[in-house]
C-alpha cells in the first residue's frame, strides 16, 4: 500500500512538473516571436475573421509559400499598373495598357487567384485592336463589395 502511495505521489509531482514545463515553453515561445511577426499574426487573423463571415473568402492554403509570394508580387504590379476601374453590374473591370502588363502575367494571376478564391469569375479580354487589355472580376451577389475592399476601388 505505502508503495501505491508513493507512485501515486511521483504521478503528481510529475504531472505538475510538466505542466510547469509546458508553461514556460510556451511562455518563452511566445516572447521569443518578434512583436511585428505578433502583429502581422494578429492582422492576419482579424481579415480571416473579417473575410469568413461572408460567402466570399480567400483561402490562403491554396498556394504555396513560392506561389503566395509569386501572387504577391504580381498583384502589386497590377494594382499599380492599372489605367481604369470600370464598374459594372456584376463586378468591376479593370484596364491595363499591354505596354505595363502583358496577357501573360494577367493569366498567370487569374490561375493563382482562382486557386485561393474560386467565387470570381474571371474574364480577359483583348481590345482596341491590343491597345486595351480588360480583367473583369465578377461573381454573386456582393461580390462588389468584396472586390471594392480586396482590390482598393474607391
Amino acid at each position: 500500500m505505502n508503495r501505491k502511495k508513493q507512485f501515486a505521489g511521483m504521478s503528481k509531482r510529475n504531472a505538475a512538473g510538466g505542466a510547469a514545463l509546458t508553461l514556460m515553453i510556451v511562455g518563452m515561445a511566445t516572447t521569443a516571436v518578434p512583436s511585428s511577426d505578433k502583429t502581422a499574426r494578429a492582422a492576419s487573423m482579424e481579415k480571416q475573421v473579417n473575410t469568413t463571415q461572408s460567402k466570399f473568402y480567400c483561402n490562403i492554403k491554396a498556394l504555396t509559400p513560392e506561389e503566395r509570394a509569386h501572387h504577391k508580387q504580381l498583384s502589386e504590379k497590377l494594382m499599380a499598373a492599372r489605367k481604369e476601374i470600370v464598374e459594372m453590374e456584376k463586378g468591376y473591370e479593370f484596364q491595363f495598357s499591354p505596354k505595363d502588363v502583358t496577357l501573360a502575367e494577367l493569366a498567370d494571376w487569374v490561375v493563382n487567384e482562382s486557386k485561393c478564391c474560386p467565387f470570381f469569375d474571371f474574364h480577359i479580354d483583348l481590345e482596341k485592336e491590343g491597345k486595351l487589355i480588360c480583367l473583369r472580376l465578377t461573381g454573386e451577389e456582393g461580390i462588389k463589395q468584396f472586390i471594392r475592399a480586396e482590390f482598393e476601388v474607391r
